[in-house]
């Protein structure tokens, strides 16, 4: 087969986004060559590609800063309402391609570059991810800061600038091995430190209870430095901003401790304070009660709501004096969305605010407080439910212990009265667990704090309703919605996929990029020849790009017209990528029991990382590595099976590996994934989806019609039906030979002849304490996947699914998600106006 087009490549070929204005190209060399002279060291007189990436990186920043400053004005000019997006994750990947799409840039980079005989993807490529997050909910705030902008809402990220990110995972011998995200070694061209807006949070001390209120004495505080990083819309000049905050360490910290002169000790004693800011938490949909972790819940919180108040007061631009004094109009100028619970003192914090500090009385304050809230909820796993230990509280935040039980106890006065001597749902309802250790639950914080609660997907809101939080439900049903998630189609299509965006492009124009319900216009073209010629040809390019990527990388040949089966999300045993390993080690069986039949060849692709202390997902990737180890080095099955563990997933690899996937992978337990956003790119990048019905799952079924998708197991009621029953995983083993086979193979070390007891923990959890129910799905999911095959060997009709499936998907939007947040929620419109461009002058 050919070697495939670089993007480059094709981009010289045609590019129906326009040629590049001649006058940009020479701007940007222009600039480009000038931030490249004076970022070189002046003794130095070769530069390396970083150079060259940092000055285009330059090179493109100098284009968002005078639309990011006139953002800001317009912002105070027309004073909207505010909305603060809280989450202590934002995964952002890469910038500088973001960017350029966003603004308009990439042609005119792209030809420029190509000029001083450079190559714009291998400059891309230099640049590190922003890995500030560990998976779906992370990149769900990175996807809906793109919305936000680009709808024109006056929306802020908050969150933490840690100085690590997600580990990187390396693989060896076929265990997952940890390695520091040294993300900012070699600096952060995008972001802008803002000392002047650094900021005291207060830890530790007491509380004392005076005549002119309560105070808050003896803290240890910590300063919170703000970094801001601008956000553009999508071609239309508004430029957001995303703050992260850094911790650092007050002058006289810790000094006044060390009279007995051991100044040295206490300068050292400074990264204790700076230790908040350092690391991200490696854990997704799992709680972990550490002190550091508290302390980076408050520190992100007390540090933005001080901004926020400050904003609120002076809303005038570059003005510091107080403009409004009365806290009456809070609500109508700031909403604040918490990001799943861990932005929850968030309530108690404004509620101390505006009680101790600005002497609203308790009742108005709650009401604020109330207006100004609102929580999204992103999982239904106990495991993930935030629940501190009220000794921790004491110790730490003792004053928001006390606005916590008089919050606590106001909400139970008030159950008490609807529901009287009903003491068990008292119980229920409580923030404050009672039990040998007491503890705080944050999700009953949030939803009492709040005016609006939002589940992720319509099944997974209906299980908050149902379930979760049902006595909630019973008490103000009418706080209760659904904000099924999205992705934004600039990076999830037009960035990763330019082959099949031109495609779309050519026949149905680019409207598509803004309004993704467009995608509709394609489904005339089902039948088309030539666009299902063209459909399958981007998809085949894809495909070689990312097998050459493979063996370069892996040192590994693929096959690439097998069927690209990929399931990428973090490791996790309700994800269930042993049902995964299931499946692969049954279709080696059968090419082994009958070599000479026809098999339609696969390349299985399973990639994520596993939470550090997390022992049955590290298990779960030797398990995938060793059964590959084996397969792959079979001479009987050659290329027709072959199993690849992708190492170091991340979004940077996300783009690449999306848009060549045949098949997706969503085949959780019905009733565990909130919502998924990865089966939704998958959907717009063409791939067709084997799943359960599960999170938006449904969504995706209902808008393509379950026929083009591959749907099969359990559904949430019989789910809970086995449950009742009892589940019994030997049933299973009892009844399918072919299940019994891998499980036995699995079990007696077939794939770890060196350590034939290496997966023994593997199979007693799936027969003695499978909680997501493998076995129970097993039969159906292999059924399935023989219609998966049967489809794939009918190119033209797997095509035809493939364009259904992206013209359907248009629901799933990030600007869709958007909009109703801000309409639902927020009560905000969002705006098509367009900021005037910097070198345009203002009416």
């Amino acid at each position: 087969m050919a070697t495939p087009l670089t993007d480059s490549e094709r981009r010289k070929q045609i590019s129906v986004r326009g040629l590049a204005g001649l006058g940009d190209v020479a701007e940007v060399r222009k600039s480009f060559n000038r931030h490249l002279h004076f970022t070189l060291v002046k003794d130095r007189n070769v530069a390396t590609p970083r150079d060259y990436f940092f000055a285009l990186a330059h090179t493109v920043r100098d284009h968002l800063v005078g639309r990011w400053i006139r953002t800001q004005q317009h912002y105070y000019e027309r004073d909207p309402k505010r909305i603060y997006y809280l989450s202590l994750e934002f995964y952002m990947g890469r910038t500088l391609q973001n960017t350029m799409v966003n603004l308009g840039l990439q042609s005119a980079c792209d030809e420029a570059i190509y000029q001083l005989g450079l190559d714009l993807e291998e400059l891309e490529e230099i640049e590190e991810d922003a890995g500030l997050g560990n998976g779906g909910l992370g990149r769900l705030a990175a996807c809906f800061l793109d919305s936000m902008a680009t709808l024109g809402l006056a929306a802020y990220g908050y969150g933490i600038r840690y100085e690590f990110g997600i580990f990187n995972q390396k693989i060896v011998d076929g265990w997952q091995v940890e390695e520091a995200d040294d993300w900012l070694r070699y600096g952060n061209p995008w972001e802008k430190a803002r000392p002047e807006y650094m900021l005291p949070v207060h830890f530790y001390g007491r509380v004392e209870h005076t005549a002119e209120g309560v105070r808050w004495l003896d803290t240890q505080v910590v300063l919170a430095m703000p970094y801001d990083t601008p956000v553009p819309g999508y071609k239309n000049n508004t430029v957001n901003t995303m703050r992260l905050w850094s911790a650092k360490a007050p002058n006289d910290f810790r000094l006044q401790d060390f009279n007995v002169g051991d100044y040295v000790q206490a300068v050292l004693d400074r990264n204790l304070a700076e230790n908040i800011s350092r690391v991200l938490y490696p854990n997704d949909n799992f709680f972990e009660g550490k002190e550091l972790r508290l302390k980076q819940e408050y520190f992100v919180v007390a540090a933005t709501l001080q901004d926020i108040i400050r904003r609120f007061k002076s809303s005038k631009f570059g003005c510091r004096d107080p403009v409004r004094t009365s806290f009456e109009t809070f609500p109508d100028k700031v909403a604040i969305q918490l990001n799943d619970t861990h932005p929850a003192l968030s309530i108690p914090e404004l509620m101390r605010i505006l009680v101790d500090v600005e002497k609203v009385d308790w009742d108005k304050a709650w009401e604020i407080t109330k207006k100004t809230c609102a929580y999204t909820n992103h999982t239904v796993l106990p495991e993930a439910l935030e629940r501190w230990p009220v000794s921790l509280f004491e110790k730490l935040l003792p004053r928001h212990l006390d606005i916590i039980y008089a919050i606590n106890q106001r909400h139970l006065d008030h159950v008490a009265a609807l529901f009287p001597g009903d003491v068990e749902r008292l119980r229920r309802m409580s923030v404050i667990e009672e039990g040998d250790c007491k503890r705080i639950n944050m999700a009953h914080l949030c939803v009492i704090g709040s005016h609006a609660v939002n589940g992720v997907a319509r099944i997974h809101s209906e299980i908050v309703k149902q379930s979760v939080f049902k006595d909630f439900y019973e008490l103000e049903p009418e706080k209760f919605q659904n904000k099924t998630n999205g992705i934004t189609p600039r990076r999830w299509l037009l960035l990763c996929n330019p082959g099949l965006a031109d495609v779309i492009i050519e026949r149905i124009g680019e409207g598509f990029v803004t309004d993704l319900s467009q995608l509709r216009k394609l489904l005339p073209l089902v039948n088309d020849e030539a666009f299902i010629r063209n459909v399958a040809q981007v998809k085949q390019e894809n495909k070689l790009k990312f097998a050459a990527l493979l063996e370069k990388e892996y040192k590994v040949k693929i096959n690439p017209a097998s069927m690209f089966d990929v399931h990428v999300k973090r490791i996790h045993e309700y994800k269930r990528q042993l049902l995964n390993c299931l499946h692969v080690i049954t279709l080696y069986n059968r090419i082994k029991k009958d070599p000479a039949k026809a098999f339609v060849p696969r390349t299985v692709m399973i990639g994520g990382k596993a939470a550090p202390g997390y022992h049955m997902a590290k298990m779960i990737i030797k398990l995938v590595t060793s059964i590959g180890s084996v397969i792959n080095h079979d001479p009987i099955v050659g290329d027709r099976l072959r199993v690849i563990f992708l190492e170091n997933y991340r979004v940077s690899l996300a783009e690449k590996v999306i848009p060549a996937a045949d098949l997706s992978q969503q085949i959780s337990t019905a009733g565990t994934e909130a919502s998924g956003t990865g089966n939704m790119k998958f959907m717009l990048n063409g791939a067709l989806t084997i799943g359960t019905m599960d999170g938006a799952n449904v969504e995706m079924a209902e808008e393509a019609g379950p026929e083009n998708l591959f749907i099969f197991g359990l559904r949430v009621e019989e789910v809970e039906a086995l449950d009742q029953k009892g589940y019994n995983a030997r049933e299973y083993y009892e009844r399918l030979p072919e299940l019994r086979q891998a499980v036995d193979q699995i079990s007696s070390g077939f794939f770890s002849p060196k350590n034939p007891e290496c997966f023994k923990d593997v199979v007693n959890m799936l027969m003695y304490h499978d909680r997501f129910k493998v076995f129970a799905d097993y039969e159906a999911y292999v059924q399935c996947q023989a219609q998966v095959d049967q489809l794939y060997q009918n190119p033209k009709e797997w095509t035809k699914k493939v364009i259904r499936n992206i013209a359907c998907s248009g629901k799933f939007s990030s600007d869709r998600t958007i909009t109703e947040y801000a309409r639902d929620i927020w009560g905000v419109e969002p705006s098509d106006l367009q900021i005037p461009a910097p070198n345009i002058p203002k009416d």
